[in-house]
């Protein structure tokens, strides 16, 4: 997808909550941040040298003020899929080489990250259609599974199956329940 097809994606999945175009582009900073991480991944995908690093510049400056009025931090070589939204502002820190799906959903809180040592050092891999709860830490070389979904408050260290719902420190599957109706 091209730019402004994935920030429109965004902004539709934003729509379907409830705001319309005002509140959502002047009141709602969860898409703020996306739309700003929209804005300097591709950038960052820019094929001129000389052009990429001057743009990538100023949107590591941008970043930084987004990350300063939102308390969301969203570096632009995170991959992110379409759909992406961010319910509530604060407290949300994602890995800059960190891997998220296709229409997710994120909560306050969160934190996708690195953890773990030797070979098991790394960042998630998140899959399509995931329902990530409020404050809920997500670190290591894991993969959580697609219509996952990860109860608030969990610290997940360990891979997640599709379709699951875990809750927990750490988390453990609780239900065979997808995110189905949580997106």
């Amino acid at each position: 997808m091209n730019l402004f097809s994935l920030i429109a994606s965004d902004y539709k999945k934003y729509s379907t909550y409830g705001g319309h175009f005002f509140s959502i582009f002047f009141f709602t900073q969860g898409f703020w941040a996306v739309f700003q991480y929209r804005v300097a991944h591709w950038c960052y995908t820019l094929k001129v040298p000389v052009v990429k690093q001057v743009l990538l510049l100023v949107c590591l400056f941008w970043q930084k003020c987004i990350e300063m009025l939102t308390g969301i931090s969203i570096p632009y070589s995170v991959t992110i899929g379409h759909s992406f939204y961010i319910g509530h502002f604060g407290g949300i820190i994602i890995n800059s080489n960190s891997v998220i799906g296709n229409n997710c959903n994120i909560s306050q809180g969160v934190t996708i990250g690195v953890s773990g040592r030797d070979e098991k050092r790394g960042v998630p891999i998140i899959g399509n259609h995931v329902y990530i709860g409020a404050n809920a830490v997500i670190a290591g070389k894991i993969t959580v599974g697609d219509a996952a979904l990860v109860g608030a408050n969990s610290l997940v260290i360990d891979s997640v199956e599709s379709g699951v719902t875990v809750l927990g420190v750490p988390a453990k599957v609780i239900s065979n329940n997808s995110s189905k109706g949580y997106i």
